[in-house]
């Protein structure tokens, strides 16, 4: 008989509170939405996977960056002792860079940086930089993070900035390192350019500063290269190698001189344009034709590594 109440499976009536059934509905809803629009759970912050502190703190506990920032500390104690051990024994293919090393602490620092800016100081920020996705990858780790969920814009932003913080830090160390050793062993002269010119200490030291930072911006084509390498390689020697040998066949290129102009389009054509800061005039023109170089082959490579990192398979 149906009497209009409701009934449990075996006939009975059961009796029901409204309130209760409201309860019951607000939980249902609750329940039904966990997830957003975007299938995502409420309380997951994208913003908030893979910190930066947190990546930072991986990647300077990695062997490769406590090695190469050591290296870079030690390389102006090596260099140091090649000066003393031949003293007197020039070599023509450093020019006269090497001549100076030895009258300042600044112009030690100065022919640190000559000595190590067409490849040292590339294979460095192409370590930071190749080495950064690609590694992740061979560990069969990176999936894995993308599992936490970290999003893959986010991931490849982070990383990048670490990578950035690292290759910079490792810019600053080596002229840091090398200015003190220079002050020691040399003292506290003046900064003399190649053609003769002599600027006093505090001059000498801003600039200094300032070619740090033109190295910093050269070198982003090297970055952003070693990124779109990295992420389009589970081989992390590769990635690394590859920018490497880009410098280096752009800098043969640059050498042969039946180019022309089309020199000027090379990304190393520029890259001891820093020599310019050390003169008592600053000729800011192939600084900036080489800031903005570096800049526009850092934007093109670095679009295409987030290009190539969001349709990657990283399931293999």
């Amino acid at each position: 008989m149906n009497t209009g109440k409701p009934t449990d499976t075996g006939g009975h009536e059961v009796h029901t509170d409204p309130s209760a059934i409201a309860d019951l509905v607000a939980v249902a809803e609750g329940q039904r939405n966990v997830a957003g629009a975007d299938g995502a759970v409420i309380s997951y912050r994208a913003d908030r996977t893979l910190r930066l502190g947190v990546e930072l703190r991986r990647q300077s506990r990695r062997r490769r960056t406590q090695l190469t920032l050591g290296f870079l500390v030690l390389l102006p104690v090596l260099l140091l002792t090649a000066f003393k051990l031949a003293p007197n024994q020039g070599t023509q293919r450093s020019g006269a860079f090497v001549d100076l090393a030895t009258s300042s602490g600044l112009n030690f620092a100065v022919f640190t940086l000559f000595a190590t800016t067409t490849f040292l100081l590339v294979v460095v920020v192409a370590l930071f930089f190749g080495d950064t996705v690609a590694s992740e990858a061979s560990w069969s780790s990176l999936k894995y993070l993308l599992a936490v969920p970290v999003p893959r814009a986010r991931l490849l932003r982070q990383k990048a900035l670490v990578s950035g913080l690292l290759a910079l830090s490792a810019l600053v160390v080596l002229p840091v390192v090398a200015l003190g050793v220079g002050l020691l062993w040399y003292g506290r002269g003046d900064l003399v350019s190649t053609t003769g010119e002599a600027m006093p200490f505090a001059t000498g030291v801003v600039r200094l500063g300032l070619v740090v930072g033109y190295l910093a911006i050269s070198l982003l084509w090297v970055a952003g290269l070693g990124l779109a390498l990295s992420v389009s390689t589970n081989a992390p020697l590769g990635a690394v190698g590859g920018a490497v040998l880009a410098s280096i066949l752009s800098q043969i290129l640059d050498s042969i001189t039946a180019l022309g102009d089309l020199r000027d389009y090379l990304p190393t054509h520029y890259a001891l344009a820093w020599s310019d800061l050390l003169g008592a005039e600053i000729d800011w023109g192939d600084m900036v034709r080489g800031a903005f170089s570096s800049l526009a082959f850092a934007a093109v490579f670095t679009a295409l590594a987030f290009r190539w990192f969001a349709t990657k398979d990283i399931t293999s």
